[in-house]
């Protein structure tokens, strides 16, 4: 079999899809059909270190429900799942969410590893434990000192209800 020369790379540089498209022009395309679009997909992604988090985290939930904004709810580790926390902030957008909660004691690290891997506003919950340092005070300086360029909005200690009434507002400015 013999090879048709190529027609060369697109002029803009991009990557050509299958139909002659560069690939920004059709995702591009996509985002807008999808922008438009009535659905039942999730806005807000709430996300939290550890199960024992759950009965703080869900109160975030229920203020969402309350407020008609469809959400989903994971439990991801920053430190022992950190692959998974990365592509789901790397895809959060894409999915259709708008912004993430992320609630985790101790070190907290959860809102800025998700922060750091995508361009949605995350809110960061820090949350307390039996553990925690001076109740809590560990948690928070975490969530709150981050990095130039790592934004992380920051609610007060065991606020999942404050993040959700946050997001709410992102969401609709």
């Amino acid at each position: 079999m013999s090879e048709r020369p190529s027609e060369g790379p697109p002029e803009t540089g991009a990557v050509a899809e299958p139909g002659g498209q560069p690939e920004a022009e059709t995702l591009t395309q996509v985002a807008e059909e999808f922008e438009g679009m009535e659905v039942d997909a999730p806005r807000v992604g709430i996300v939290m270190g550890s199960k024992s988090d759950m009965p703080e985290m869900e109160k975030a939930g229920a203020e969402l429900d309350e407020r008609g904004i469809h959400y989903e709810i994971r439990v991801m580790s920053a430190h022992r799942e950190p692959d998974v926390v990365t592509e789901y902030a790397k895809n959060a957008q894409m999915r259709g969410l708008k912004v993430i909660i992320a609630g985790a004691g101790l070190s907290a690290a959860l809102p800025g590893v998700c922060a750091a891997h995508t361009e949605l506003p995350v809110i960061g919950v820090p949350l307390t434990s039996k553990n925690s340092a001076a109740g809590g005070l560990d948690a928070l300086l975490a969530s709150a000192q981050m990095p130039p360029g790592v934004p992380v909005a920051c609610v007060g200690l065991n606020s999942a209800r404050n993040a959700a009434i946050l997001a709410a507002r992102i969401i609709l400015s």
